[in-house]
């Protein structure tokens, strides 16, 4: 049970720490906006929207999992699968950068088997009959 609570808590941090890494995307986002870096405004602030409220979402994942909330495991475990997505795409293609994609896909993997370390610590025991 000590086990997977630490597990819950140290994958708490990095699910928070992901959201903060988001949410930075979004300022870089609206330097670029400000600078006059975009081809369509319109299309970029529906981005920064969205990237802020991926940040917000990833972030309450973040303090769920810390908590022990099952449904903060649970969407924790679906961003790290999507971001491990986002790490093969930017590990692989045209335009492939594989030192970005392991840097984007380690902490993901990491996370990824705290969680699974957390679900099953946090799963009751199986009963005998």
């Amino acid at each position: 049970m000590v086990r997977s609570m630490i597990a819950a808590r140290a994958a708490g941090v990095i699910v928070l720490l992901e959201g903060a890494g988001i949410g930075a995307l979004a300022v870089w986002e609206i330097v670029a906006v400000i600078t006059g870096d975009t081809a369509a405004l319109d299309s970029a602030i529906a981005l920064i929207v969205l990237t802020l409220a991926g940040a917000a979402i990833v972030a309450v994942f973040g303090v769920a999992t810390w908590r022990g909330l099952s449904w903060g495991r649970s969407g924790a475990i679906v961003t790290q699968l999507l971001i491990l997505a986002v790490a093969l795409g930017a590990a692989t293609g045209q335009y492939a950068h594989p030192v970005t994609g392991v840097a984007i896909a380690i902490p993901a993997v990491i996370a990824l088997v705290l969680l699974v370390i957390a679900v099953r610590g946090a799963a009751p025991p199986a009963r005998e009959d």
